[in-house]
């Protein structure tokens, strides 16, 4: 039978330092005063408001029930082993190992918490997907990542919502803005802006032959009320109205609502169209806008910082990140970590956590080697 008390050691270090992660005092602190809040008459008078004090509670709460469950598995496992030991019994012993197996993986992705430790990270998420030159191509694979992304959201417990989309000539789509809504859906995310390319027998040439795409993919996380967000003057925009061109059920309300704003310094353009009213598809824009010329302003200052330190960022719009081959042979590879698969058809169906996870990982580490560089 098997000896494990080297493991429920280890789990217990483990443990200890996740509730330190945590600070589990802070968190009964912290759900107690969000739950006083909460229960105030007057909360939803503001829903803006009350819906980010109900979040942090729901996030505190889940931590907290985190730390519970993670004991209690550690308990279970030890409990199943003693009566493993006393009885000989291999069956029970293993119910004690699958415990211990449940506990690794809520641990494991605790510790990949770690890896979010940028100023929005936490934040929801709007991605928007712009095909490049190439016609049917191009926005076909445009199609492809927006699908990618939706089941990836789906299998990974986020929200999304398409907030425009504009169907391609033929096939695909020439424009795609979509919300993702969750606990770090922005961390997660980030990792994906940039240029991703795509090599494959284009089933839209008639003679068969291999054509390259690319499509850009920009990432900026939602802002909330109260947070430091750019004044936007009336008089620099243009609001047009029209009729939503999209796939319907499959996409968007096609209505006379949808919204397009055009913020004239900067030549920025945002559009909403899954709405069911012009108001409110002008308020969802205005929201992206606002995200939008903040995440430029925050560009323009790192890239000053850059030229300062005398770097340059190689993540942004318009970077190429990864290659998506699925002709001669198969494979996908990210050019930023070397990370890479042969199983295509799976990371195109959503599965791109290993991706998520490799970028993370490499950003930590150049975020420490620029600590340890500046000390």
């Amino acid at each position: 039978m098997e000896d494990l008390s080297a493991r429920f050691d280890a789990a217990d270090e483990r443990i200890a330092a996740a509730a330190e992660y945590l600070d589990a005092a802070g968190l009964e602190q912290r759900v107690a005063d969000l739950g006083d809040r909460a229960a105030a008459p007057d909360l939803w008078d503001d829903p803006e408001r009350a819906r980010k004090l109900t979040k942090d509670l729901a996030d505190a709460q889940a931590d907290l029930e985190l730390l519970t469950r993670m004991r209690g598995l550690l308990d279970d496992a030890r409990t199943l082993d003693e009566l493993a030991r006393e009885a000989g019994d291999d069956d029970t012993q293993s119910e004690a190992r699958a415990a211990l197996e449940a506990l690794d993986g809520h641990l494991h992705a605790l510790e990949q918490r770690s890896l979010y430790f940028g100023e929005y990270d936490e934040r929801d998420a709007i991605v928007s997907i712009h095909p490049g030159e190439g016609g049917t191509e191009s926005q076909d694979w445009g199609e492809m990542l927006l699908r990618m992304y939706l089941r990836w959201a789906e299998h990974a417990g986020f929200t999304a919502e398409i907030d425009e989309y504009q169907p391609g000539d033929e096939a695909g789509l020439k424009s795609a803005t979509v919300a993702f809504s969750g606990r770090y859906a922005y961390g997660n995310l980030l990792s994906e802006r940039g240029v991703h390319r795509l090599v494959r027998m284009s089933p839209f040439d008639s003679a068969n032959r291999r054509h390259t795409s690319f499509t850009s993919v920009d990432v900026i996380p939602v802002f909330d009320e109260g947070d430091d967000v750019v004044d936007i003057d009336d008089d620099d925009l243009r609001i047009d109205t029209y009729r939503s061109s999209g796939a319907g059920g499959q996409h968007v309300n096609v209505t006379d609502s949808a919204v397009r704003i055009t913020h004239i310094p900067t030549g920025v353009v945002v559009a909403c169209q899954n709405e069911r009213s012009q108001m409110q598809n002008k308020a969802k824009a205005m929201q992206i806008l606002q995200a939008r010329l903040a995440d430029l302003r925050r560009q323009e200052r790192q890239a000053e910082i850059d030229s300062i330190r005398g770097e340059k960022s190689n993540i942004g719009f318009g970077s190429q990140i990864r290659s998506y081959v699925l002709a001669p042979y198969q494979m996908i590879k990210d050019l930023r970590t070397d990370h890479e698969t042969g199983d295509v058809n799976r990371v195109l169906d959503g599965d791109i956590d290993d991706f998520i996870e490799a970028w993370l990982r490499r950003r930590r580490g150049d975020e420490s080697q620029k600590a340890s560089t500046s000390t």
